[in-house]
């Protein structure tokens, strides 16, 4: 496989993924807790081509299914963290020098908590898992790092003619921000948000492998990896290999699609 062959086949897989997981209702054969007690445990056959878990639920409909969870969440608290980091990073940048030092001391001190040790923080404290505790949750704790780069490209971009004159006319910060900024810097974090959705679907397996991710009764990619316990004891290695390569698959095709990103814009160069 040449480097040019990569991200193609990177972008397949994911566009893949998300096309089955969105259609899950009408490509998976079962309903995702429909549980068969004549198949508890039951090895990839004809009936369930990726087996059954410990509860006779059939895995390939929980991988359709868990796949829309996760992805769902990943995107959702992605695209949350990357405009925290937009308007953050692009007040910070625009600010005087005392104000934005200020800041940019705050984003340290939150760097230095570890991410997952504030995400069960929060978490507790929104209470329940839901898609949207785990999005909110995932994404204020993801804008750290962008809001730092974003920073750095708006002081560069904050001395040319464009930004000054608009400046000068009176524009506002929201004016300024979506007329000037955000589009000359978005290609440059393209390639952060695309990695911040795995690094979110990372987040949420965590934390329900933990048991702190959503209600047993929505399946997530995260929780059917919480079954590989039960899997190692039992021998059946179909409950943890399969959902795991295609979790693992999914994620290293983000990671090249935002690497094919990077490599692009470093080419490239400036979109000024």
């Amino acid at each position: 496989m040449n480097k040019e062959q990569r991200p193609k086949i990177a972008i397949a897989i994911l566009t893949i993924s998300v096309v089955l997981s969105v259609f899950a209702g009408f490509i998976a054969p079962y309903e995702p807790n429909f549980m068969n007690e004549n198949a508890i445990g039951a090895a990839p056959s004809m009936s369930h081509i990726f087996g059954t878990d410990n509860l006779g639920r059939d895995l390939f409909s929980l991988i359709l299914y868990g796949g829309r969870a996760s992805l769902t969440i990943g995107i959702a608290s992605a695209a949350i963290g990357t405009l925290i980091a937009a308007v953050y990073g692009t007040m910070s940048g625009m600010t005087n020098k005392h104000v934005d030092r200020l800041m940019m001391k705050a984003t340290d001190l939150f760097m230095s908590i570890p991410g997952l040790l504030l995400i069960i923080v929060l978490q507790a404290v929104w209470g329940e898992a839901s898609y949207l505790s785990l999005s909110l949750v995932i994404g204020i704790t993801s804008w750290m790092q962008m809001s730092k780069i974003i920073r750095s490209e708006v002081i560069r971009l904050r001395k040319s003619e464009f930004v000054v004159a608009a400046e000068m006319y009176g524009g506002s910060f929201w004016y300024i921000l979506r007329r000037h900024l955000f589009p000359n810097y978005f290609s440059s974090i393209m390639f952060m948000a695309v990695s911040n959705v795995g690094a979110a679907i990372i987040a949420e397996s965590t934390l329900s492998f933990m048991g702190l991710g959503l209600p047993i009764s929505e399946v997530s990619w995260g929780s059917l990896m919480s079954l590989s316990q039960d899997a190692l004891l039992s021998d059946q290695w179909w409950m943890i290999v399969i959902p795991g390569l295609v979790m693992v698959s999914v994620l290293v095709s983000i990671t090249e699609i935002g690497e094919y990103i990077r490599g692009r814009n470093t080419s490239k160069g400036s979109n000024i």
